[in-house]
């Protein structure tokens, strides 16, 4: 079992940019569509993150199949604002009452979850784990946190395959789960054999590290360089947050 990364397999403009202005165009543009309130730089911030997943040349069945599971939960706005937030009514259906004020929060709820969710599979599923890693180390992330990062993203992998081992073990010692006690205490020793194991593996995983030389930080084979194209990128993307943010001000007022 290991970490699947189908989107970093391609070679379009978005694959090829620095993986820093990468992160730091995706930390720009969450946490300013997150800021906004009004639907227009809303949909505005959509229409941005729709251009870069076109530039990237990205599988539609594969990003459409996260964005579905995601906007499962957006749904949940759109069963409740409607309805329970105050204000102006828009439309009646039987005994229901749906507000204006609701309607717009669940759009923009809507817009925003989906842009942000967009812009992050474009400009962050497009760069492996150990470049994003880089990334944050050139852009003085903590070292430490950087390597307990890369560890723990490379041993998930073991650990799962060690939890499908022991999973069907189970069930060739005929294990069936059913609603009882005897169910709750088996899936508690499966937990605790899961958790002695990953801590046996850990030790082993040190030890090996500390003969090879590790001294508390990961080396990369690769030094990227900012290109005259990156800085155009990062440009481009300051550009275009600066009109979003314009847009909400511009509504606002």
């Amino acid at each position: 079992m290991k970490i699947e990364q189908p989107f970093t397999a391609g070679d379009s403009f978005v694959h090829r940019l620095d993986p820093r202005v990468k992160v730091l165009a995706a930390i720009a543009f969450s946490v300013t569509a997150a800021t906004l309130h009004r639907p227009v730089a809303a949909a505005a911030a959509l229409l941005l993150a729709a251009l870069i997943l076109l530039a990237a040349r990205l599988g539609a069945r594969a990003v459409a199949r996260r964005l579905v599971l995601a906007n499962i939960l957006v749904g949940a706005a759109w069963l409740f604002l409607p309805w329970s937030v105050p204000g102006e009514p828009a439309l009646s259906i039987g005994a229901v009452t749906l507000t204006r004020p609701g309607i717009q929060l669940a759009l923009l709820i809507t817009l925003k979850c989906n842009a942000i969710l967009i812009a992050m599979i474009a400009l962050l599923a497009t760069s492996d784990l150990s470049a994003i890693t880089h990334a944050l180390r050139r852009l003085h992330v903590p070292g430490t946190l950087l390597t307990v990062f890369s560890l723990c993203i490379r041993y998930m992998s073991v650990i799962g395959t060690e939890f499908v081992r022991l999973t069907q073990a189970m069930r060739i010692r005929a294990f069936s789960p059913r609603p009882e006690l005897r169910t709750c205490r088996t899936y508690a020793n499966l937990l605790g054999t899961l958790v002695v194991r990953s801590h046996d593996r850990a030790e082993q995983v040190q030890r090996s590290m500390l003969c090879r030389g590790f001294s508390g930080t990961l080396p990369f084979l690769r030094e990227p360089r900012l290109r005259a194209a990156d800085l155009a990128a990062a440009l481009a993307m300051l550009v275009f947050i600066t009109t979003m943010a314009v847009l909400e001000w511009m509504t606002t007022t």
